[in-house]
């Protein structure tokens, strides 16, 4: 997960500097990480995209059209309205031009209704649901890895294609 997130925070980031408004040509371009740091999905996202996500600034030599590039991070405990409340607050008073991670779908349905509203970039690395880029797909929102369509019609293709009949 740790080179598909640095990847991932490179492209949004050439995203959010893109999408940045004139007058905050100053500001630094500012990345949230929006992960699980305490549960089931800290292992595969949690402390290791808050890594990725300073490795991709390093890559970056810290700054990007001049701007120096800062990162948040914060714990969504697996809820929509947690990972909501975090989302407006960062886009709203704390400057954060793209949020990256989003442990799960509920989280990750939940912030991108928000960054339509505030047309700001997400990328989903961790969340799965078909929904992401099906019906609620966004403009403003990548969704990084399988989905579970992907993952269904994958895996029932090749038992079927084995014998599998049930």
């Amino acid at each position: 997960m740790c080179r598909n997130t640095r990847f991932a925070v490179t492209v949004g980031l050439l995203f959010a500097s893109l999408l940045g408004s004139a007058s905050a040509q100053q500001a630094p371009l500012k990345i949230g990480v929006l992960s699980d740091f305490s549960s089931v999905y800290s292992d595969i996202g949690g402390q290791g995209n808050v890594e990725a996500t300073k490795m991709a600034i390093e890559d970056f030599g810290g700054q990007m059209f001049g701007k120096p590039i800062d990162m948040v991070a914060a714990d969504v405990l697996n809820k929509p309205d947690v990972a909501s409340t975090i989302a407006r607050k960062w886009w709203e008073t704390e400057g954060v031009d793209m949020i990256i991670d989003l442990p799960t779908s509920a989280t990750a349905l939940a912030v991108m209704e928000l960054s339509k509203q505030y047309e700001k970039i997400m990328i989903v690395t961790d969340a799965a649901s078909s929904d992401i880029t099906g019906k609620s797909c966004s403009p403003y929102t990548a969704h990084w890895t399988y989905d579970t369509y992907a993952n269904a019609h994958t895996v029932g293709s090749a038992i079927v294609k084995n014998g599998g009949d049930t």
